[in-house]
């Protein structure tokens, strides 16, 4: 009965290098998905860095184009500020160098004046007949047409402005 007892003792082994297999089949398994799912979310994260980085690059170009001198020069008239005049500088000891002087606001150019539009009278054609003619077309009395209204078109030059506040120069 020598083969009884080898086998007995074989058996526990066996199931022993077993489970280390099929454990560390399930292992590897489970840190390959690992590796995978860390794999798709660092190609997102990567994709959304470069949109957000496209998104930065694009509102800094409009900073820049909003910071350009001539931007601000424009943006500056439309708010109703004029360039400053000579400017005056205090010294340390409270001494005025320079001679202030005030900023005036430019002439506004001329606007043309849009032309006066005319309405036709009411009625249309009928209303510009005259009586013979239409006493020629079967109509009894004649309607009058409506007086004519002149239009307004709004001054021809813009109001005086007053004095805008003054910006200085760096």
């Amino acid at each position: 009965m020598p083969s009884g007892t080898s086998t007995a003792a074989r058996t526990p082994f066996v199931l022993l290098v077993v489970l280390l297999l099929g454990g560390g089949l399930i292992t590897l398994l489970l840190l390959n998905s690992a590796l995978n799912q860390g794999s798709f979310e660092l190609s997102e994260l990567k994709k959304r860095t470069t949109e957000l980085t496209d998104e930065e690059q694009a509102l800094q170009h409009d900073v820049d184009d909003s910071a350009a001198p001539d931007a601000l020069e424009r943006r500056a008239r439309e708010l109703g500020m004029v360039p400053g005049g000579t400017p005056a500088f205090l010294d340390p000891d409270g001494k005025v160098r320079g001679v202030p002087s005030v900023a005036v606001s430019p002439k506004p150019s001329p606007r043309p004046t849009p032309p006066a539009a005319t309405t036709p009278p009411a009625g249309g054609a009928a209303a510009t007949r005259t009586p013979a003619q239409q006493g020629a077309a079967g109509t009894a009395s004649p309607t009058p047409a409506p007086p004519a209204t002149p239009t307004a078109t709004g001054p021809t030059t813009p109001p005086p402005t007053a004095t805008a506040p003054t910006t200085s120069g760096r």
